[in-house]
Protein backbone atom coordinates (compact mmCIF):
# COMPACT_ATOMS: atom_id res chain seq x y z
CA UNK A 1 0.00 0.00 0.00
CA UNK A 2 1.09 3.76 -0.67
CA UNK A 3 0.73 4.63 2.70
CA UNK A 4 3.16 2.12 4.14
CA UNK A 5 5.94 3.14 1.17
CA UNK A 6 5.70 6.08 1.91
CA UNK A 7 5.87 5.92 5.68
CA UNK A 8 8.70 3.91 5.19
CA UNK A 9 10.53 5.93 3.02
CA UNK A 10 10.40 9.09 5.78
CA UNK A 11 11.06 6.58 8.61
CA UNK A 12 14.35 5.89 6.40
CA UNK A 13 14.99 9.34 5.68
CA UNK A 14 14.61 10.02 9.76
CA UNK A 15 17.26 7.25 10.07
CA UNK A 16 20.05 8.36 7.88
CA UNK A 17 19.46 11.93 8.96
CA UNK A 18 19.85 10.67 12.57
CA UNK A 19 22.57 8.38 12.04
CA UNK A 20 24.61 11.60 10.55
CA UNK A 21 23.54 13.33 13.15
CA UNK A 22 24.58 11.20 15.87
CA UNK A 23 28.51 10.68 13.72
CA UNK A 24 29.15 14.10 13.80
CA UNK A 25 27.17 16.27 16.03
CA UNK A 26 26.85 13.43 18.90
CA UNK A 27 30.18 11.54 19.38
CA UNK A 28 31.91 14.40 20.96
CA UNK A 29 29.16 14.91 23.33
CA UNK A 30 28.31 11.60 24.34
CA UNK A 31 29.76 8.70 25.94
CA UNK A 32 31.42 5.35 23.62
CA UNK A 33 28.40 3.60 26.11
CA UNK A 34 26.02 6.64 24.72
CA UNK A 35 26.76 6.34 21.40
CA UNK A 36 26.49 2.77 21.04
CA UNK A 37 23.20 3.27 22.77
CA UNK A 38 22.39 5.55 19.86
CA UNK A 39 23.96 3.54 17.15
CA UNK A 40 21.41 -0.24 18.05
CA UNK A 41 18.53 2.68 17.83
CA UNK A 42 19.66 4.05 14.40
CA UNK A 43 20.47 0.44 13.14
CA UNK A 44 17.09 -1.32 14.55
CA UNK A 45 15.15 2.08 13.27
CA UNK A 46 17.42 1.33 9.52
CA UNK A 47 15.98 -2.33 9.06
CA UNK A 48 12.35 -1.83 9.74
CA UNK A 49 12.12 1.33 8.10
CA UNK A 50 12.98 -1.05 4.88
CA UNK A 51 10.85 -3.49 6.45
CA UNK A 52 7.86 -0.88 6.08
CA UNK A 53 8.43 -0.47 2.51
CA UNK A 54 8.92 -4.21 1.78
CA UNK A 55 5.57 -4.56 3.74
CA UNK A 56 3.88 -1.59 1.58
CA UNK A 57 4.86 -3.51 -1.53
CA UNK A 58 3.26 -6.86 -0.48
CA UNK A 59 0.00 -5.65 0.44
CA UNK A 60 -0.95 -6.22 -3.22
CA UNK A 61 0.37 -9.51 -3.38
CA UNK A 62 -0.57 -11.11 -0.49
CA UNK A 63 -4.36 -12.71 0.58
CA UNK A 64 -4.40 -11.63 4.29
CA UNK A 65 -3.33 -7.92 3.82
CA UNK A 66 -5.14 -6.81 6.91
CA UNK A 67 -2.51 -8.62 8.54
CA UNK A 68 0.40 -7.48 6.25
CA UNK A 69 -1.14 -3.35 6.96
CA UNK A 70 -0.88 -4.51 10.91
CA UNK A 71 2.55 -5.66 10.06
CA UNK A 72 3.50 -2.11 9.09
CA UNK A 73 2.00 -0.49 11.93
CA UNK A 74 3.93 -2.59 14.30
CA UNK A 75 7.18 -2.24 12.72
CA UNK A 76 6.13 1.61 12.63
CA UNK A 77 5.50 1.67 16.24
CA UNK A 78 8.49 -0.36 16.56
CA UNK A 79 10.97 2.16 15.79
CA UNK A 80 9.14 4.68 17.74
CA UNK A 81 9.11 2.88 20.93
CA UNK A 82 12.68 0.78 20.56
CA UNK A 83 14.75 3.60 18.67
CA UNK A 84 12.74 6.38 20.03
CA UNK A 85 13.62 5.32 23.77
CA UNK A 86 17.03 4.67 23.00
CA UNK A 87 17.78 8.08 21.34
CA UNK A 88 16.02 9.74 23.71
CA UNK A 89 18.02 7.64 26.55
CA UNK A 90 21.21 8.33 25.09
CA UNK A 91 20.49 11.68 24.57
CA UNK A 92 19.57 12.51 28.13
CA UNK A 93 20.88 9.84 30.37
CA UNK A 94 17.65 8.91 32.00
CA UNK A 95 18.08 5.36 32.41
CA UNK A 96 14.05 4.68 33.15
CA UNK A 97 13.63 5.50 29.46
CA UNK A 98 15.23 1.84 29.03
CA UNK A 99 11.60 0.36 30.42
CA UNK A 100 10.11 1.56 26.91
CA UNK A 101 12.27 -0.26 24.81
CA UNK A 102 11.25 -3.91 25.15
CA UNK A 103 7.75 -2.77 24.64
CA UNK A 104 9.49 -2.19 20.95
CA UNK A 105 11.09 -5.19 20.35
CA UNK A 106 8.10 -6.77 20.94
CA UNK A 107 6.06 -4.48 18.33
CA UNK A 108 8.79 -5.24 15.71
CA UNK A 109 8.55 -9.12 16.48
CA UNK A 110 4.96 -8.69 16.64
CA UNK A 111 5.05 -7.23 12.67
CA UNK A 112 7.55 -9.93 11.68
CA UNK A 113 5.17 -12.77 12.67
CA UNK A 114 2.24 -11.00 11.15
CA UNK A 115 4.34 -11.57 7.83
CA UNK A 116 4.58 -14.76 8.82
CA UNK A 117 1.09 -15.58 8.97
CA UNK A 118 0.20 -13.64 6.23
CA UNK A 119 2.21 -15.44 3.90
CA UNK A 120 1.36 -18.91 4.77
Amino acid sequence: MQTLIILGSIMMFLAVALGAFGAHALKRKLSADMIKIYETGVQYHLIHGLGIILIGLLTDRLESSSLVMLAGWLMFAGIILFSGSLYALSVTGVRKLGAITPLGGVAFLAGWVMIMIAAL
